[in-house]
């Protein structure tokens, strides 16, 4: 089991435009990729840019809660 204080955590990051456009129902699916960061290095949420397979561009996905 993992401990709790862990320095390397998991983050999920969430395409920002599919999200928005969900709300319309524009959208097929939301993108989301997995990845790590460094807690002590990055206290705050990651945001990068990744390709989006629904939207067909590079999107900006953000960092959400588990």
């Amino acid at each position: 089991m993992t401990n709790g204080k862990d320095v390397r955590i998991r983050v999920i990051l969430e395409c920002t435009s599919c999200v928005q456009n969900s709300v319309n129902k524009k959208s097929i699916g939301i993108s989301r990729y997995i990845t790590q960061k460094n807690r002590h290095n990055r206290p705050s949420r990651l945001e990068l840019r990744k390709f989006c397979p629904y939207c067909y561009k590079h999107t900006i996905h953000g960092e959400i809660k588990k």
